[in-house]
């Protein structure tokens, strides 16, 4: 390989060789502080976002018999038939509407139906309303098909909430969707009902769309209620929803995840599906399928963790010189914001070179975040106390006036 720089030959060469649309895709940092971490010893990790926990026993079972039954070929394009069963007797009976296996189309994990989701749907002259900060992946594949991203900013002194007046008044007539996410990767924010009520009728009524993703929808904390866009909306017209295995269940390698749509949408999405990953992977559907019909006592040991974690957590960081921090409701994730004009990147940089705590800077989920940083409690509870007691002193000797 040389001297070739991945980071910056791959994602910002000009080469023609390359479609200039990968240019739209940024280097991404989570990739780049896991990399610089992995050359240090003694790193404490707050930058991971997958669970710590093994999946539940009757899962990982179902896997191993679905292998040595030789379930070991492709399934419906669709989707294991008994797994879009059990998806839709397990989301008719959550959100109190009537869905049908023909509503659900069966993915290479959520970051597959987000991609389809989105790339089917962006093109010149469409504009998406995203929530900044979001998930990184919204973005650049809204611009990578000549779509246009209307930003909308959060703020951690608000926990980051989303104002529905806010999407209401960015709606406009080249406005085609609207992207939620709830509880958020990077805050951990969970939209109350009124919220999404507001967003989802609103855009009903000027036939906008709604893609929501949903992965941590079971990450919620202190007995708080989940509104799904699925519960918020009279029928499927103008609605998306993605979610899926890997936070629930703690499956995130086994990537399973779906697509909750009209009829009509699925039956277009089958056929873009079928060109990229064709099938999830068969052994995994059968594991989603016991999941969905077994005990789901797993999700409450794990969400009573967390939640003991997000609350130890939230006094730490408000005893930390310089953060900002909030209580967030769900996921597994805290958006603390920097005093103003304190690069994130750089702080993040320091932190992990002088103290080896690796947290991610926040500009990588948007311009908003630019002032921030992500920080993962999917890690044990000492490891969280540890890296503190690395954090506070290294943070009472900066100057950032």
């Amino acid at each position: 390989m040389g001297n070739i720089n991945l980071d910056t030959d791959f994602y910002e060469s000009e080469d023609p060789i390359w479609n200039p649309a990968l240019l739209t895709i940024p280097v991404p940092g989570i990739r780049r502080m896991v990399n610089l971490a992995s050359d240090l010893d003694d790193v404490i990790h707050l930058s991971i976002g997958q669970p710590d926990f093994k999946p539940p026993s009757h899962v990982i079972q179902a896997g191993v018999d679905a292998l040595n039954a030789g379930q070991t070929g492709y399934t419906m394009d669709a989707g294991l038939p008994e797994l879009l069963e059990a998806l839709a007797d397990y989301y008719s009976e959550r959100s109190q509407r009537p869905l049908s296996p023909e509503n659900i189309m069966v993915t290479t994990g959520a970051t597959e139906a987000i991609y389809l989701a989105l790339t089917a749907t962006s093109a010149p002259g469409r504009e998406f309303i995203v929530p900044d900060p979001s998930f990184m992946l919204y973005g650049p594949l809204i611009r990578m098909n000549g779509g246009t991203v209307h930003a909308i900013p959060t703020r951690a002194e608000n926990n980051h909430q989303l104002d529905p007046q806010e999407v209401i008044d960015a709606m406009g007539p080249n406005t085609f969707a609207v992207i939620l996410n709830s509880p958020s990767n990077p805050t951990g924010t969970l939209y109350p009902r009124e919220t999404v009520e507001a967003i989802v009728e609103e855009a009903a009524y000027r036939g906008i769309h709604v893609i929501s993703d949903e992965v941590y929808d079971h990450l919620i904390y202190d007995g708080k209620e989940y509104p799904s866009v699925l519960s918020c909306c009279s029928d499927l017209d103008h609605v998306m929803v993605i979610s899926s295995f890997s936070k629930t269940f703690s499956m995130a390698g086994m990537r399973i995840g779906w697509l909750i749509g009209s009829q009509g949408a699925i039956k277009k999405l089958r056929r873009y599906h079928m060109f990229t990953t064709t099938v999830a992977n068969t052994p995994c559907q059968w594991a989603g399928v016991a999941a969905l019909r077994g005990s789901r006592n797993f999700i409450d040991t794990m969400v009573e963790e967390y939640q003991h974690r997000r609350d130890r957590l939230v006094e730490l960081v408000g005893q930390t010189p310089h953060l900002t921090g909030y209580r967030p409701d769900g996921a597994f994730y805290l958006f603390p914001s920097l005093p103003e004009g304190v690069d994130g990147a750089n702080v993040a940089l320091k932190l992990l070179r002088e103290t080896g705590v690796c947290t991610i800077p926040g500009d990588t989920f948007g311009e908003a975040g630019k002032h921030a940083l992500r920080i993962s409690y999917s890690t044990s509870l000492d490891q969280i106390e540890e890296a503190f007691e690395r954090i506070i002193p290294w943070m009472k000797k900066q100057n950032f006036g």
